[in-house]
């Protein structure tokens, strides 16, 4: 493996834990009702298990409330009992063919629990982010074992893994910085 597969190696793993952890920090609730809420949640139909997103269509025409139109109606019975069990607090209401959820606001050691929710799902990330750091240093030093990388080329490749740990550590604290300023607004 040479120096730039090893260093693409680290920042496409690194580019993963960052999504990760956009995509949890997407389904953490805030004041405010946001599709990204639901859009994890898998719903039982037709003998499987199914994202919502491909049952429904899902929007926010208010702050307070979310609006899932689901593209089968006979779907809904089963959407109701997937928002039900998905711990998100909401109760769907129902007219048979759309599903609201009130999104009600959010009491102060409720947000301090998310802001706790949200340090832990960053800590995480840069725990992962980490452990590619790791393997990238691990791999560039068994490519020096095996002679295809000079002892030079070696701590330039483990060099450029810790600044691309720096960058992507930041970028994931910052992105957790963003989510608890919108949860405490």
């Amino acid at each position: 493996m040479s120096a730039d597969d090893i260093l693409l190696d680290v920042e496409e793993r690194m580019e993963k834990a960052i999504d990760v952890l956009k995509h949890a920090l997407a389904g953490i609730r805030t004041g405010r009702a946001n599709p990204g809420l639901v859009d994890s949640l898998r719903v039982e139909v037709y003998g499987s298990s199914t994202p919502i997103k491909q049952l429904a269509s899902i929007g926010a025409p208010e702050p307070t409330q979310i609006v899932v139109r689901p593209y089968d109606p006979g779907t809904t019975k089963e959407i109701e009992k997937a928002i039900l069990a998905s711990g998100l607090g909401l109760t769907p209401m129902s007219d048979g063919k759309v599903i609201r959820l009130n999104i009600p606001p959010l009491s102060t050691e409720v947000r301090r629990k998310l802001v706790g929710r949200i340090k832990e799902l960053s800590e995480e990330a840069k725990v992962a982010i980490r452990n590619v750091r790791r393997d990238g240093n691990k791999a560039a030093e068994q490519e020096e074992k095996d002679k295809t990388l000079s002892e030079d080329e070696c701590e330039r490749v483990q060099e450029e893994i810790q600044e691309l740990t720096k960058q992507y550590e930041t970028k994931a604290a910052e992105m957790a910085k963003a989510k608890e300023a919108e949860v405490m607004e």
